[in-house]
């Protein structure tokens, strides 16, 4: 079975990925692949796609990671019936109430002003020698 993926080039810190199709027991970092498709660089969002490569491949049943499937989503390739569509994730946020833009207002001025004044008027007590 093959699959289009991509495989990581370039840089430590500085990825730029070839589209590829490959054959599913195969790593990405192998290096063999089947087809080469084109190229992305997540930098400046650009990428070079051979289309027709890619409609023909997915034709003939080669599957595409959620990734690619984005790409060719964007590129206008149409894909078959057969391919799992990604999903729009929505973020939830867990225990949203403890967030400090969620937590009621607490007056912080006022009450390190009164305490110190609190203190200073009570007479310090000293202790009866006999």
């Amino acid at each position: 079975m093959l699959a289009i993926r991509m495989q990581r080039l370039g840089r430590k810190g500085h990825p730029t990925y070839r589209i590829v199709v490959q054959d599913v027991r195969q790593t990405p970092s192998s290096g063999k692949y089947v087809a080469l498709l084109g190229s992305y660089d997540p930098h400046t969002k650009q990428n070079t796609l051979v289309k027709e490569k890619a409609e023909f491949y997915l034709s003939n049943g080669a599957q595409p990671s959620e990734r690619v499937a984005r790409l060719f989503t964007a590129e206008g390739i149409k894909l078959p019936d057969w391919v799992k569509q990604p999903s729009d994730h929505t973020r939830t946020v867990k225990n949203a109430e403890k967030l400090r833009k969620n937590r009621p207002a607490e007056p912080e001025a006022e009450a390190p002003a009164e305490e110190p004044a609190a203190e200073a008027e009570t007479p310090a007590e000293e202790p009866a020698n006999a």
